[in-house]
């Protein structure tokens, strides 16, 4: 029985989407291991190339983690918590095919992480950003370490120890998010978005998210080193050859008209 999610599949995406948790999307423990382990059942289907995470209505994609629930947390179960966010977080980053995070109203604390784990962020212009868990006595952790990576250490420095909010605007100049639109667009944005993405190479796809992960964890030479077997795999699985001769079939076409 899905309590906290709904789930669309067609033509190569999966659009899941966040319900029941509040006008804001809030993530309890409970709506977190149900987004997990939906996430979890699609990676082994091979008629998923996309996904695209939402939560119901536009006042907000995420908008932070449950603080009724934290406020009663002790050290133990506060690392319970936090281990179960962090690990939806990193099902989302393993995801073997992209994840867009389609942002509208407030994205914020675990909102934002989540938001970062996944690969593309399209957001409305009304979205609000922000790391506030400073204002409640704790600090930003798990996935808020890739901050640093997105935006920069300065950038990264402000939003967290200020908890301070950013808009869209402001959000995509920073490198937070890599598209924002008139919320009435969002959904056309992302719909076009993710069906240009389906429509490649399933293979070569997976390839690139898998060489953007092993890259944040290797030094520049290793990185390029590893990636001359993808190159040579890419070809062994036939992508190449069925998309390399659509392209010089149509040149050839270009020239003969």
């Amino acid at each position: 029985m899905s309590e906290y999610h709904e789930l669309e599949i067609s033509n190569g995406i999966a659009r899941l989407c966040i319900v029941n948790a509040g006008v804001l999307n809030i993530v309890s423990s409970p709506v977190i291991i149900e987004l997990t382990n939906a996430i979890n059942s699609l990676r082994e289907r091979k008629d998923v190339r996309v996904l695209v995470l939402r939560g119901s209505g536009d006042r907000a994609f995420i908008g932070g983690a449950d603080i009724t629930e934290m406020a009663g947390l002790d050290g133990h179960t506060a690392q319970t918590f936090i281990t179960r966010l962090a690990g939806l977080c990193d099902c989302l980053r393993r995801f073997p095919t992209p994840v867009i995070a389609r942002i509208s109203g407030w994205c914020l604390g675990g909102g934002l992480e989540v938001a970062m784990a996944c690969d593309l962020r399209v957001a409305a212009f009304d979205a609000q950003f922000g790391m506030p868990e400073v204002k409640v006595g704790i600090p930003s952790v798990i996935h808020a370490a890739l901050m640093p990576r997105l935006i920069g250490v300065s950038r990264a420095n402000w939003l967290l120890l200020t908890g301070q909010n950013i808009d869209a605007r402001r959000a995509e100049a920073w490198g937070l998010v890599q598209s924002v639109c008139e919320l009435a667009e969002l959904d056309p944005r992302i719909d076009e978005l993710a069906h240009t993405i389906a429509g490649f190479g399933p293979s070569a796809i997976q390839q690139q998210k898998a060489l953007l992960r092993a890259w944040e964890d290797v030094s520049i030479d290793s990185a390029v080193a590893a990636t001359v077997p993808e190159f040579g795999r890419a070809f062994a699985t036939g992508e190449p050859q069925h998309f390399m001769g659509e392209f010089l079939r149509a040149k050839s076409q270009k020239k003969k008209s």
